[in-house]
């Protein structure tokens, strides 16, 4: 199947296809034996049996307590991906980076094995001699088997595998976060992209995701640099403080920094970074983000921004700030948060893309840059889905 624009019949069935039932929610990871996606179901497990707060889980503070979330203890978790590890024993080592509290494993070991047994295949894998779509086909099926099997209300599918290269102008094939992106139009599944990957974002798949009636929000889970970025530069607008060079460096290890060692993966991750920039100082300041895979961090990242700007008079001034944070811990909650936000705006009949789920994105579907005006616009969200109880 070549990279051209689709009929809408090709990848979608309309939202009304899905289940309308009012059973569990179903949240489907493409990476989904990733750090992420096993902090991600340990974490729902845990919360679940009241064995950890909610800490970082956005969700559920009290401005969403009526808005008719599913319940965490509704979410039914499965996926794709191309790993062999099973997630108790993904968790295991976790647990043994320092990513996961000891015990915790054991203590969910029950739910862990449950999703592990909903992960099917991902691809292409190497020697995969499938088409884009005989893959997309397989992948829809995947996802309407799980739904059926399980008499899900709904399937919200969240990519959360490594970033991939942008594809070339003249690629024939599609990348493969929208292979799976495709694949959720087709099952009638919301699509959420917390990957710097293409997903929705290519003219392929522009009609179909406008014909779905599907909600879908992307791009780039913001949870460490970038979201500091989102409150110190609309803080240099707003005093009028003009900012000459934004400068950052990133230390990172485990799956993550692995793939970002390849440049056009880097550059993909970078493009979101610096948007946030560009659209808050209206300019783009001299510097550039580095990323380096330092493999003995593991799931730890470090990030350092170095801010050159300049005050009355033209007196010149420096901020530098150090962001050190575990990055599954940080992403997980917000995982949690976009599956429910988003299936509840599938449930409420809400269609197209989320800007106003741009808090919890790099590279979002519009919307405002700062993180002050992106909450507003996340609390304004959430009384909408209040109204529509």
């Amino acid at each position: 199947m070549s990279a051209e624009p689709a009929s809408s019949g090709k990848f979608a069935n309309s939202a009304k296809s899905a289940n309308s039932g009012q059973g569990s929610t179903g949240v489907w990871f493409v990476g989904a034996r990733g750090s992420v996606a096993t902090t991600a179901v340990a974490g729902c497990a845990a919360v679940t049996a009241g064995l950890h707060a909610p800490t970082g889980m956005v969700t559920e503070t009290p401005p969403f307590a009526d808005s008719g979330l599913p319940a965490l203890s509704s979410l039914v978790f499965g996926g794709h991906d191309t790993a062999h590890c099973p997630l108790p024993k993904r968790a295991e080592e976790l647990t043994a980076a320092g990513v996961l509290p000891h015990g915790l494993a054991a203590a969910v070991r029950g739910e862990l094995t449950a999703a592990d047994g909903e992960i099917r295949p991902g691809g292409p894998q190497s020697g995969d001699t499938r088409s884009d779509e005989e893959l997309i086909t397989a992948f829809a099926a995947d996802l309407t088997d799980f739904r059926a099997r399980g008499g899900l209300a709904r399937v919200v599918v969240v990519n959360v595998s490594s970033t991939e290269p942008q594809p070339a102008p003249d690629a024939v094939r599609l990348p493969p976060s929208s292979l799976y992106a495709a694949a959720a139009l087709r099952a009638g599944c919301p699509f959420v992209n917390f990957t710097p990957s293409t997903g929705l974002r290519t003219a392929a798949l522009t009609d179909a995701a406008a014909a779905s009636g599907l909600p879908h929000a992307g791009r780039d889970g913001k949870t460490g640099q970038t979201l500091l970025r989102s409150v110190l530069a609309p803080m240099f607008v707003q005093r009028a403080l003009s900012v000459r060079a934004w400068s950052g460096t990133n230390l990172l290890g485990g799956g993550d920094g692995a793939a970002l060692a390849d440049p056009a993966a880097a550059a993909a991750k970078n493009a979101g970074k610096e948007r946030v920039l560009a659209d808050t100082l209206g300019h783009s300041p001299q510097g550039e983000v580095h990323i380096d895979d330092v493999p003995a961090l593991g799931d730890w990242k470090t990030a350092w921004d170095h801010i050159a700007f300049e005050g009355f008079l033209g007196s010149r001034m420096i901020l530098q700030t150090i962001w050190q944070g575990c990055d599954s811990a940080l992403a997980a909650p917000l995982v949690l948060d976009l599956a429910r936000l988003v299936a509840r705006a599938h449930e409420a009949g809400i269609e197209g893309p989320l800007p106003e789920l741009g808090f919890y994105f790099k590279d979002p579907d519009g919307g405002p840059a700062g993180l002050s005006e992106q909450f507003h616009a996340l609390l304004t969200f959430a009384e909408r889905l209040r109204e529509a109880v």
